[in-house]
């Protein structure tokens, strides 16, 4: 397994013990609202929150330790958890000033001030890795008879409290040079001000989309080197009355991301929506609605920066500036608040009456601002490069022209996430694809044997919003937060039996492949005749970006004349839309031949077309498909330019265009596929 995909298992792994975050940080948060000068002294209630909440916090590195031991284990069993336990608990033990003063024969006053802080979750990290490995190896090792009980999973903590002995002898070396480098990286960031911040923040966002953010976290929210922000923020009063933390600066890894989460990201939202095709803006309103919603009140971003992260990078990047001048931003002006889960309403709302919030309520004004400010640049950068984002691939409104699933997408009711599951196995290449299956909060992250071999089209077909294909044995899935329910039923369905994969409109080749020149030895394999009479108009000229970009496929479009339109080739008619607009027809050897009536005729809801065939039927050449009512058409639809194209070019050299300006119906050559 190479280093990556090692680091995402290790990145999802940290999940567990994060998803506890919230809990921590309500508690606290309440507990604050309540006595937010007496940090409980006050008030027995809000002393009663704040140490539950503390309870959590100041647990966080054997949480991380636990949390990576069973995240990381094979069989998420509860014996990896105790493996990562008993390792933690000996390194900190061993670890301790007083442990090391003790083997060393030195006073504790000598013992490297490193070890004084060795309760960190870097610690935890690296002792949860171990310990998962620990078990994933030796769980199953049977012992002899004698030792019969202390076999399995039993076995793994007792070999582990060896283990972490060893670790520990090598930590008494080592740590000191590690922790000295982490806090020299902290306070190099730090020593950059609100600069460092705003760099912090940039990478932050650049790093979500291969899920090592959480990393880079650890340093600037926990006490890995010294900086602590997330629980120095929540201890408000009390980290004030300690001296750790300062008015107008701790909480400046936290506060600018305020109005990217609430304001900035609903206003790419509201960009990509109003830059949606007409026929499209319900769909894309009701998809978009929701991920602003999301954002805004609980800070949860993934679902709205996955719909742009992959159809249009450049609006990421984008996003990453405008987050890290944001965070920049709100440190220069000391405009502070804090956040135990993520930068939403809730956690603004709790942190309101926190003493280290400073000027908490400016952030609202700065996110206005933000809010503007992405609206503007996403509808500007998607229009002037013409940027395919959701809604902007082809026509849809109830209705799916088929080519584009992306716009067909539908989740399954979560009372048939079995069959959701199935299909998704089904869809990545089959169970002898899959080698591991695991989850975070949006993703599917899996192991497979080939990445090549998952069906994207029929993968995005269930309603995921984007994959990632890390490397040729590790990909993630964004289907929102039913990750986890569907990573369990995934697993549940493997084990009843073997699934085949799901081939069907599978791509031979990768979506950004260029497609091959044609060369002199390339042949003619099919030819086209002209369904209907009429102009020939270029492909490149048609007003619809999907078929234009050739992003449909490759092949002439004509504005029809006449009122029948007769089948190209013989074949099988595999697809009428139930708006009679559109059909495809597959040649005997393996030609897939769209022919689209008119350009977003789709929303007529199949007015002025009359269906002439149905779907699995064989037509000859020059059979009648479709009956048009030119009348009503032409004055109706946004173009009757109507595309011919072959879906599935790719897999052919490209197509060889034999008329030139006027086609008759039946009688005239339209163009040739070359193999």
């Amino acid at each position: 397994m190479n280093i990556l995909s090692y680091l995402q298992r290790i990145g999802r792994a940290l999940m567990v013990p994060v998803a506890i975050l919230p809990a921590a940080a309500i508690l606290v948060g309440v507990g604050y609202w309540i006595d937010p000068t007496g940090w409980g002294t006050d008030n027995p209630l809000a002393a009663l929150f704040i140490s539950s909440g503390n309870a959590i916090l100041e647990n966080m590195a054997i949480l991380f330790a636990v949390g990576i031991a069973y995240g990381m284990s094979k069989d998420k069993d509860g014996a990896a958890a105790l493996t990562g336990l008993v390792g933690f608990m000996v390194v900190l033990k061993l670890c301790s000033p007083a442990v090391i003063a003790m083997i060393k024969g030195i006073p504790v006053a000598e013992v490297p001030a490193a070890f004084s802080k060795i309760n960190n979750q870097f610690i935890g990290i690296l002792v949860g890795v171990i310990s998962a490995e620990l078990y994933n190896r030796y769980s199953s090792v049977e012992l002899p008879q004698a030792l019969s009980f202390f076999s399995g999973r039993r076995l793994v903590p007792i070999l582990n409290s060896f283990l972490m002995i060893l670790l520990s002898f090598i930590l008494m070396f080592v740590w000191p040079v590690i922790y000295s480098w982490l806090v020299a990286f902290g306070e190099s960031i730090t020593n950059f001000g609100s600069t460092g911040a705003g760099l912090y923040a940039f990478f932050n966002r650049l790093l979500i989309p291969i899920g090592l953010h959480h990393a880079l976290n650890s340093v600037f929210w926990f006490d890995v080197a010294g900086i602590n922000d997330t629980p120095n923020f929540l201890a408000g009063a009390k980290s004030i009355a300690e001296g750790t933390a300062i008015p107008g600066i701790t909480g400046r890894y936290q506060a600018g991301f305020f109005p990217i989460m609430m304001f900035g990201l609903p206003g790419a939202a509201l960009a990509i929506y109003h830059c949606a095709r007409p026929e499209n803006r319900a769909m894309v309103g009701g998809i978009m609605m929701a991920g602003a919603f999301t954002a805004f009140f609980t800070g949860v971003t993934e679902p709205l920066e996955f719909s742009f992260m992959f159809v249009a990078p450049v609006l990421y990047v984008l996003h990453a500036i405008m987050t890290g001048i944001s965070v920049y931003i709100a440190a220069t002006m000391h405009w502070i608040a804090g956040f135990g889960f993520s930068a939403g309403f809730i956690d603004l709302l709790l942190s309101s009456r926190n003493p280290l919030a400073v000027h908490w309520y400016m952030l609202i004004l700065q996110g206005l601002v933000f809010f503007c400010l992405y609206y503007v640049v996403f509808r500007f950068t998607i229009k002037k490069f013409n940027l395919l984002t959701l809604g902007r691939e082809l026509s849809s409104t109830g209705q799916t022209d088929g080519y584009d699933i992306d716009m067909a997408a539908k989740t399954i009711g979560s009372d048939n996430i079995q069959e959701e599951a199935y299909k998704y196995i089904a869809a990545v290449g089959g169970s002898g694809n899959l080698t591991g299956i695991d989850s975070c909060i949006t993703r599917l992250r899996l192991s497979v044997r080939d990445s090549g071999l998952i069906n994207e089209q029929a993968v995005k077909r269930l309603g995921a919003s984007g994959i990632i294909r890390l490397n040729k044995e590790s990909v993630q899935i964004i289907i929102g937060t039913r990750a986890e329910l569907v990573a369990n039923a995934m697993k549940k369905v493997i084990t009843k039996g073997p699934i085949a994969a799901d081939t069907e409109h599978q791509n031979s080749k990768p979506d950004t492949q260029v497609k091959k020149d044609r060369k002199p030895q390339d042949k003619a394999i099919l030819t086209l005749m002209a369904p209907v009479t009429g102009e020939l108009v270029k492909l490149e000229d048609v007003p619809d970006e999907a078929f234009s970009s050739k992003l449909v496929g490759d092949g002439i479009a004509i504005k029809p004349t006449s009122n029948t339109v007769f089948s190209p080739i013989s074949g099988t008619v595999v697809k009428v839309f139930d708006t009679s607009h559109a059909l495809c027809i597959e040649a005997d050897n393996g030609v897939e031949v769209i022919i689209h009536i008119g350009i977003d005729t789709v929303s007529l809801q199949g007015e002025g077309f009359e269906r002439l065939v149905e779907e699995g039927v064989r037509v000859k050449v020059g059979e009648p498909l479709l009956k048009l009512d030119l009348e009503y058409l032409n004055a109706h639809a946004k173009s009757m330019i109507s595309p011919i194209v072959i879906s599935n070019i790719d897999d052919y050299a490209g197509v060889s265009i034999m008329a030139e300006s006027h086609v008759i119906a039946k009688e005239s050559n339209l163009f040739q596929v070359m193999k």
